[in-house]
Formats: C-alpha cells, sequence, structure tokens
C-alpha cells in the first residue's frame, strides 16, 4: 500500500513544467508524501513561505483529496466522495478547514522557534527556485532546448527543492 501512495505523490501534473505555483503545490505535495509527520516543522514552514497554504486548502476540499484516506478500504469509495464533496462544499468544508489549520496552529505554537527559524530560509530558497524555474521557462520558449528537456530539467529542480527542504 505505502508503494501505491509513493506512486501518486511523484506524478506530476503537465501543468507543473509551466506554471510556478503548480510547480511549489506539487513539491509541498511530494514532500507531503514523503513523511511530513516525522518533519513537521519543516513542512509548516515551507507551507508558510511559499504561501500556499490558502491555494492548498482549497484545492484539497474542492478536489476531494484531502477526504481520500477516510475512503480508502471502504466498498462505496465513489459514493462517500461524492457525498463528502457535497457536504464539504458547504459550512462543513469551513469547518474541516479550520480543524486542520488549527491543528497547524497548534504544532506551531508548541513549536514556534524551529518553525519560524525556517521560514526565512525557505522564502529565500523558494525565491531562488523561482528563478531557476523562470531561467527554464525562458530557454524553453527561446527554443535552446525542447519540451522533454524542459520537463527533465524540471523534475531534476523538483528533486533538488525537496532535497535542500532537509538541509535548510
Amino acid at each position: 500500500m505505502a508503494s501505491d501512495d509513493s506512486g501518486r505523490a511523484d506524478e506530476v501534473r503537465e501543468d507543473v513544467y509551466d506554471d510556478y505555483d503548480a510547480f511549489l503545490k506539487q513539491a509541498i505535495h511530494s514532500y507531503y508524501h514523503r513523511g511530513w509527520k516525522n518533519r513537521k516543522g519543516n513542512f509548516i514552514a515551507l507551507l508558510i513561505a511559499s504561501g500556499q497554504m490558502p491555494s492548498m486548502a482549497k484545492d484539497s476540499v474542492a478536489d476531494g483529496s484531502g477526504l481520500k484516506k477516510a475512503a480508502i478500504g471502504a466498498a462505496s469509495v465513489v459514493a462517500l466522495r461524492l457525498a463528502w464533496r457535497y457536504f464539504l462544499s458547504g459550512p462543513l468544508g469551513v469547518i474541516v478547514g479550520v480543524a486542520a489549520l488549527g491543528s497547524a496552529v497548534a504544532y506551531l505554537g508548541k513549536h514556534r522557534k524551529e518553525v519560524t527559524g525556517k521560514i526565512q530560509p525557505y522564502r529565500t530558497l523558494v525565491s531562488e527556485t523561482r528563478t531557476r524555474f523562470e531561467d527554464i521557462q525562458g530557454g524553453y520558449r527561446a527554443g535552446r532546448y525542447d519540451q522533454a528537456g524542459r520537463n527533465l530539467m524540471v523534475d531534476g529542480l523538483l528533486q533538488q527543492l525537496l532535497k535542500r527542504v532537509d538541509e535548510v
């Protein structure tokens, strides 16, 4: 079962190669699936530094992925997902979002020094990565390399970002 999760975590959507925000969301998603529970401080600091927390929370509620683990193993996965999507599109979605935010805030409160000490280095890392991403995009648009070459460079940049998050 763990191999199924890692396979899905490593799947990259096409928009990741064209849009930096999608790239950053993919990086955070991949970091989460690589074992964020062992590195909660890093994960929360990366979310804060990237500025992607509201966008990712919205995406999670909108596409139902935040509820995926609750539905695994159930006989009626499709029915549960549709029911949850229906319920989460209203006020219950706000409650679930607030609960998730509350959990992150509670961890942040207990480990404030650890998390806040990583935010600035992560902001610098995110900024440097954006510059490198835009350089890759500029080279692709200028015709210096084809789509496959650009995609390979973006994949490499994603892996470098994930590695550097743990090193900071």
